[in-house]
């Protein structure tokens, strides 16, 4: 779902992993080939916060804050295993992850602890790795399917910042900074 550029002052910010290669291409390039525009520009990752459009000016005390989160938790592992889906909620499909959730929930929710990031979202946290969104309904069924064997296994050892690439258009996030879990 695509929203409008931030507002003038106001940047618009996502907290999130990469999935690492190999795996990150592979499921980059399935859900481009189901016909998910996101794929194109969109890498395949974890989310720890959304999309978030924050004063820009808050942008030094909201980098800090995320330096003291990862400070604070130690890097982890996550094994990502099959496929699950939000249907009939909303038409997406995934790739589950089958440890390291609450790991990333909490990391998820100590990110969110700062002022100006606890915005209300439209769903609760759910740790997941998108592989199709908004498509037709045979596309969704046909990525199900076709991941529904997937494994992977890698470490996180930490997140990136990233902000709205400028202009018009959707979220094209571009790297601001990574933090290191841990250190």
């Amino acid at each position: 779902m695509d929203r409008p550029p931030p507002a003038a002052g106001l940047t618009r910010i996502g907290l999130a992993v990469d999935i690492p290669e190999p795996w990150g291409s592979q499921l980059t390039a399935r859900r481009a080939a189901a016909g998910d525009p996101q794929g194109a520009y969109v890498p395949a990752h974890i989310t720890f916060l959304g999309p978030t459009d924050v004063p820009t000016d808050a942008l030094p005390r909201i980098e800090k804050h995320l330096a003291r989160v990862a400070a604070a938790h130690p890097p982890f592992t996550v094994r990502l295993r099959g496929t699950g889906t939000f249907r009939p909620i909303t038409e997406v499909v995934f790739v589950t992850i089958a440890q390291g959730v609450a790991e990333c929930e909490l990391l998820a929710a100590a990110i969110r602890s700062a002022d100006g990031l606890d915005a209300p979202t439209r769903f609760p946290y759910h740790p997941h790795v998108t592989v199709a969104q908004d498509v037709e309904p045979a596309a969704l069924d046909a990525v199900f399917a076709d991941l529904a064997g997937f494994e992977a296994e890698f470490e996180v050892a930490g997140f990136t910042l990233f902000a709205h690439g400028g202009g018009e258009g959707p979220w094209r996030p571009q790297p601001r900074r990574d933090y290191l879990l841990g250190a």
